[in-house]
């Protein structure tokens, strides 16, 4: 078997109760030509000290610590740990998560096998207090190839893939040649980060182990969104409609209006769910939506959309009183 060095970067900050399970994880793989990129963000705990003292223990890993000035957040460290990483593949980590034994050696495996710029494989989370695994994060796709960015544009946009960036093997040459980084300044961009991979994928291959554990702790931003993501959500809508008005497509821009009907929808939904009280900040980000591209006439008498996305399209362009009784009736049933 080849055995090309694989780099996992894993972003410090704030995760002194988890890091030491995630990098024994690492430690652990049957895969060992790994290149382990660790970035703090000026984490305030103590989670560099126990990175250290890691690195002195097992002092034959091939880990290196890189310190950030300043705190900027996950998306600097993100490209950053791709900037320094010299493998031909790179896995992403979060520092409360952690890997099977053999997640390396499979999506390795997979990536060569196939030649592809990404293989990605099962995700399963588990709460911290229940220890309930649940699987969220599901691979909804039978074969195991796309090729064709066509093709394979077209069944991310219908949810065939989760959008984490974690649990993916990413060829490196495909991030550089294609220039794809995370957008500084976002928190929790994984949506925008799948659809700018997306929209540059030739190939992408999947397995059907699970290789992730995604750990639900009370900290994660799951159960802790604010009016920062929502108004990350807001800049992530614009970056679609960029997407929208540059593609001569005529099928991405079907694809795309999909993807903004979609993306509308759940944003509202859970700034309702994590915001309740706030009803003038719903209304006011209900009514920002509306200026991202819609159904138009001729969409609404094609069969481009289904019945049930024109009927959703219609919902998220009313008058902003109505849409939010509309909204909150069938909401809360």
């Amino acid at each position: 078997m080849h055995t090309p060095l694989v780099s996992i970067n894993i972003p410090v900050y704030k995760c002194e109760s988890f890091i030491l399970k995630c990098l024994e994880s690492v430690k652990a793989q049957t895969y060992q030509n790994l290149e382990i990129i660790l970035v703090n963000d000026c984490t305030p705990d103590n989670s560099v000290t126990i990175i250290e003292e890691f690195i002195k223990k097992h002092s034959h890993l091939n880990c290196k610590l890189f310190h950030l000035k300043t705190n900027q957040g996950l998306s600097v460290v993100r490209n950053k740990g791709i900037d320094e990483s010299t493998g031909k593949y790179i896995y992403m980590l979060d520092s409360d998560d952690y890997i099977t034994k053999d997640c390396i050696e499979k999506l390795v495996l997979n990536s060569e096998k196939y030649n592809c710029e990404i293989s990605v494989a099962e995700t399963i989370c588990e709460y911290e207090n229940t220890k309930e695994r649940v699987h969220y994060f599901k691979i909804n796709h039978t074969k195991n190839l796309l090729e064709g960015n066509k093709e394979i544009f077209k069944y991310f946009i219908k949810g065939y893939w989760p959008v984490i960036g974690p649990n993916k093997l990413y060829l490196k040459h495909f991030l550089d040649k294609n220039n794809l980084r995370f957008i500084k300044g976002l928190f929790s961009q994984d949506e925008l980060w799948a659809f700018h991979c997306a929209e540059k994928l030739e190939s992408i291959s999947f397995i059907n182990d699970i290789t992730y554990i995604y750990y639900l702790n009370s900290a994660s931003t799951v159960f802790n969104k604010t009016k920062v993501n929502f108004e990350n959500h807001q800049t992530i809508v614009e970056w679609f409609v960029k997407s929208y008005k540059k593609t001569e497509d005529k099928q991405k821009k079907i694809l795309i209006k999909e993807k903004l009907i979609g993306f509308k929808k759940l944003t509202l939904q859970m700034q309702y769910k994590c915001m309740r009280n706030d009803i003038s900040y719903w209304k006011a980000n209900y009514n920002r939506l509306k200026k991202a591209p819609s159904l138009s006439f001729s969409d609404y008498i094609s069969s481009n959309f289904t019945k049930a996305q024109k009927k959703e399209n219609l919902l998220l362009n009313l008058p902003t009183n109505l849409g939010y009784k509309i909204f909150k009736k069938r909401y809360e049933g």
